[in-house]
């Protein structure tokens, strides 16, 4: 059996009306995927939110570019095109 542990660095940068964060992946040529969020003016003004929408973003994204990597590798390993099912 193989164990391997990859490891997730999420960068959160928080400005007056948006919140961007970044998750890359430690691995695999440096992945990263890129989330953002805007606060309405009219909302209240709670950090927190701003930064786990972000990072929920930056997380998504960088798990569809991993999956786009992975069809690519398989793609290249085999020579036919590959689909993966949800």
């Amino acid at each position: 059996m193989r164990t391997e542990r990859w490891t997730v660095l999420v960068n959160i940068d928080e400005h007056s009306d948006h919140t961007s964060a970044e998750a890359r992946l430690q691995t695999r040529g440096g992945i990263a995927g890129r989330g953002l969020a805007k606060r309405n003016p009219r909302d209240t003004d709670i950090p927190e939110i701003g930064a786990e929408l972000a990072t929920a973003r930056a997380l998504s994204d960088l798990a569809h570019q991993l999956l786009d990597a992975s069809i690519a590798d398989v793609e290249e390993a085999t020579g036919r095109s590959a689909t993966f099912r949800s």
